[in-house]
């Protein structure tokens, strides 16, 4: 039997539980070579537990079709938007600020985060979180 060897690695974005192989996610799958229908159960399967909130995933694929996936979790972003109940980011963050999050909601994005964050210790990726909140026109309050 050939070994697999890996053709593509690439990332994607979807609502989890809620995937669909309508455009843009199917037409996407198809031309790496994944059966849009195999990755859709797969995939709504795996993030039944965050169903509705956007969520980052890795797919390998092999040269016989076959694919991996690794769900990675929402974007810090999207968990910084939850925590500050607001839809959106500013657009001028320096001047229009859109909303307030605590340390302790810093700290647990950081904590949720952490496998996928270049930190080697909370207060590390705490500082990372902090610095993604200012972008967005985010305080930080504490």
């Amino acid at each position: 039997m050939a070994k697999k060897e890996i053709t593509q690695i690439f990332k994607i974005m979807a609502v989890g539980g809620q995937a669909t192989p309508a455009p843009p996610l199917g037409p996407v799958l198809g031309s790496k070579g994944v059966n849009p229908g195999q990755f859709i159960q797969k995939f709504n399967a795996a993030t039944q537990n965050v169903k509705g909130k956007k969520v980052s995933a890795i797919v390998k694929v092999y040269n016989d079709k076959s694919f991996e996936l690794e769900i990675k979790g929402s974007p810090a972003s999207e968990m910084i938007k939850e925590a500050a109940k607001i839809t959106a980011g500013s657009g001028v963050p320096n001047k229009n600020k859109v909303g307030k999050i605590t340390k302790a909601q810093v700290k647990t994005i950081a904590m949720a985060k952490m496998g996928d964050l270049n930190s080697n210790s909370v207060e590390a990726a705490m500082r990372v979180i902090e610095g993604s909140a200012r972008s967005m026109g985010v305080t930080i309050e504490g």
